[in-house]
């Protein structure tokens, strides 16, 4: 029995594919120290989607920014793999944890320019570059577009290619900062669907920040609500749906819970 449990926790633990722990970050402003976010602790599964949750101005946005090193912490840890990501090459760490923002913003140049962007810094020979084409499908766009002008296309069709720009890094975390929140409703499907086959197709782990708590319903296997910094929920999603074990989780399920550090 107990050799049963313990291999169950080791298994648990090598599951984890990003971790913060006690995470802390602060600014100054207006003279004073702000804190954005509080003693953050929290585990992302390797190949699943985790929702970040909260009111606005909980720190959702600005720990998905840590992870990738946007922004710095100034304590606690947060590791890829069991290793600290200050001690990988902040390039690297750009490469393998991939970042995808609520507006997309994109280089001069043409849609199949832009997705090669990542590649021609990785590449020791241009030569062997990917299609960008084949990027292009995988986000079920048109590949004829690699000649297009991004900013002729919709903000679906934004968002998409930003994906795939993203994709052609050939990442191991993506990191969503509310893909879907400026897109209508049928748009918004589509990339939620797209993003759902590709974590279990490829295997990403996803941490997605949403104000949409319908949404997170339909793609999160796990989730974390954030509020005024601090972890008030963690866990999986169901468990959290189903019952939040919080008085904060209970409001924000409900709607009531207001957004402000």
């Amino acid at each position: 029995m107990l050799f049963s449990i313990v291999t169950g926790l080791n298994c648990w633990a090598l599951n984890m594919k990003i971790e913060l722990k006690n995470v802390s970050l602060s600014i100054q402003q207006d003279d004073q120290t702000v804190e954005l976010l509080k003693g953050v602790s929290l585990e992302a599964r390797l190949g699943v989607i985790h929702a970040l949750l909260g009111p606005s101005g909980s720190g959702k946005s600005t720990l998905l920014y840590t992870i990738n090193r946007l922004r710095e912490i100034q304590g606690g840890e947060i590791t890829l793999e069991g290793k600290d990501i200050r001690r990988i090459n902040v390039f690297e760490l750009r490469r393998r944890i991939g970042l995808v923002m609520q507006k997309p913003i994109f280089f001069p140049g043409t849609v199949g320019e832009n997705i090669l962007f990542g590649p021609r810094l990785w590449s020791k020979d241009n030569m062997t570059l990917v299609d960008p084409r084949h990027y292009i499908e995988l986000v079920q766009l048109d590949p004829a577009w690699v000649s297009r002008d991004p900013s002729t296309l919709s903000g679906g069709q934004q968002q998409r290619v930003s994906l795939a720009r993203t994709l052609a890094n050939n990442p191991e975390v993506l990191l969503l900062d509310e893909p879907t929140s400026a897109l209508d409703a049928q748009a918004s499907e589509h990339l939620e669907t797209l993003i759902t086959h590709l974590c279990s197709e490829r295997g990403l782990t996803v941490i997605w920040v949403t104000h949409d708590v319908h949404q997170a319903k339909r793609i999160a296997h796990d989730v974390t609500l954030l509020y005024r910094g601090r972890v008030v929920e963690h866990g999986e999603a169901k468990r959290f749906f189903a019952s939040p074990s919080t008085e904060e989780g209970q409001t924000y399920l409900a709607g009531k819970l207001g957004g402000q550090l």
